[in-house]
């Protein structure tokens, strides 16, 4: 991954759900096109940060089945964003699988500010055998950090 956008994992059950946090700082790139005078994290990047989360959770479900695959994100439904999100804030994605075979896997993703709704949507993933192994180790690495920066592991 080129940028993560969960910072740390709080609850982790492959197979069922996942619970991730991202701190967003006014630091953030995108902050300076999005906007000047009123910076609001970009919607896109909401839903990125909710498939990173339910990717990875995806992918170490399917694991556990005895598969090595890498889950892409191959569709968005019935995305709805109910408020901004600004710097300062801390974004709580929360994921759960809702099926998932040897071809892909569905979850139901949100995100939420302060125990309230800012987004939400049904997130579709495609599975691909994995041909990488640096990209393979980085995701393992980081995996490995988010969760034993929790005590899952």
């Amino acid at each position: 991954m080129r940028y993560l956008l969960v910072d740390r994992i709080i609850k982790w059950v492959p197979g069922r759900e996942a619970v991730g946090l991202k701190n967003v700082s006014l630091s953030e790139d995108f902050f300076d096109d999005h906007f000047p005078l009123k910076p609001i994290m970009p919607g896109t990047l909401i839903i990125e940060g909710m498939a990173q989360l339910s990717g990875l959770l995806l992918e170490e479900t399917m694991k556990e089945n005895g598969l090595k695959i890498k889950a892409l994100m191959s569709l968005v439904e019935r995305a709805r964003f109910r408020r901004p999100v600004y710097p300062g804030a801390q974004l709580i994605y929360y994921s759960q699988v809702s099926q998932y075979n040897e071809l892909g896997g569905r979850a139901q993703v949100r995100a939420e500010v302060e125990d309230k709704l800012a987004a939400d949507c049904e997130l579709l993933f495609s599975f691909h055998q994995i041909d990488n192994p640096h990209q393979e180790a980085v995701r393992r690495n980081v995996l490995a950090a988010w969760l034993e920066k929790a005590g899952f592991e």
